[in-house]
């Protein structure tokens, strides 16, 4: 936060642009109270894309000159078999292993049309590096190249598939559990283990209650919004909606 301050005092001083990495989701609102308490108010954030989860701060000055932060990659995988294909893990593991940090990195999209195929969204000033220094993702040979923009195809919004379930509570072990498909104790376990977040926050412990909208994040293994929560069953168990991102 006090580093976005500065880019703002910066900004707003000199009249000239300012730009972060690429943020995480709570970096972002962190950024954005950041800006609220620098008084700055022409700031915003881009990914590359509308749905981008990973995005930069921007803070453009009106009358300043404003820079295009963002540059696209398209990776492909070459003669590689279905079952060897490399996926987002593999590619930004490569990635960084170039020696980048992660906020050089935005979001990685499977391209939906083409299972060979993904795109990177990166920092413009790292684009003609990872182009030429990416050379495999995985156990697979790969061809980085620089592009213009994301196809439409690959930048259009995925509807979520809405999924129901049934809890004993609202506790958010239980909640956790009916969304990942497992137990409540391997919930538990993910939650003492500090690898919970909801809302882009730590989650302390297993009995915390939960409420409709919260969005829980799994360090390694992904990402749940609790869309709705309904009445009871004869059983008295609890009716709850919910999706994954």
């Amino acid at each position: 936060m006090r580093r976005v301050e500065e880019l703002c005092r910066v900004a707003q001083n000199r009249g000239i642009p300012r730009y972060t990495g690429f943020l995480s989701d709570r970096e972002q609102v962190l950024a954005q109270a950041a800006c609220h308490k620098a008084l700055f108010s022409a700031a915003r954030f881009w990914g590359g894309y509308d749905e981008a989860e990973r995005k930069v701060l921007c803070l453009e000055p009106p009358e300043a000159w404003q820079e295009e932060p963002l540059a696209y990659l398209r990776l492909a995988a070459l003669n590689a078999g279905e079952d060897k294909m490399p996926g987002h893990r593999d590619y930004l593991g490569s990635i960084l292993a170039l020696g980048l940090d992660r906020a050089c990195l935005g979001d990685l999209i499977a391209d939906p049309q083409d299972s060979a195929v993904f795109y990177a969204i990166v920092l413009a000033d790292k684009q003609e590096f990872i182009a030429s220094e990416l050379t495999s993702a995985g156990h697979c040979p790969v061809r980085a190249e620089c592009c213009e923009q994301l196809p439409v195809h690959v930048g259009q919004a995925t509807e979520r598939a809405l999924r129901e379930a049934t809890v004993s509570s609202l506790r958010a072990d239980a909640v956790l559990a009916a969304m990942m498909h497992t137990s409540r104790t391997k919930a538990a376990d993910y939650i003492a283990a500090g690898r919970v977040e909801i809302n882009h926050l730590p989650l302390r412990a297993a009995h915390e209650p939960v409420y409709a909208r919260d969005i829980f994040t799994v360090r390694g293994v992904g990402r749940y919004q609790l869309a709705d929560i309904g009445g009871k069953s004869r059983k008295d168990r609890i009716f709850i909606s919910f999706f994954q991102y």
